[in-house]
């Protein structure tokens, strides 16, 4: 069986593998909001249904990253509270 000093130590490592993930979520965050707004700006005027199926499937995936971030934020904090425990 791990010692705490061990379980400390593992959680500490997957805290800071997580954080590393976040800032990689949060950048690609930017670069998607970033692509959103250069195609809107190419495809204004566009009535084709596709421009605003790609416009809109950019909206989703910059809310999909968004919540994953929310649900790590959640991970790190459940973690930092059980290791708060030990």
């Amino acid at each position: 069986m791990a010692s705490v000093a061990e379980v400390r130590a593992a959680i500490d490592a997957a805290i800071q593998q997580v954080n590393e993930s976040q800032a990689a979520i949060s950048e690609a965050t930017e670069k998607i909001s970033e692509a959103q707004v250069s195609l809107g700006a190419a495809l204004d005027g566009s009535a084709h249904e596709s421009t605003a199926a790609a416009y809109a499937s950019l909206a989703q995936a910059t809310s999909d990253l968004e919540n994953c971030l929310a649900a790590t934020h959640a991970a790190v904090e459940q973690a930092q509270t059980y290791t708060a425990t030990l």
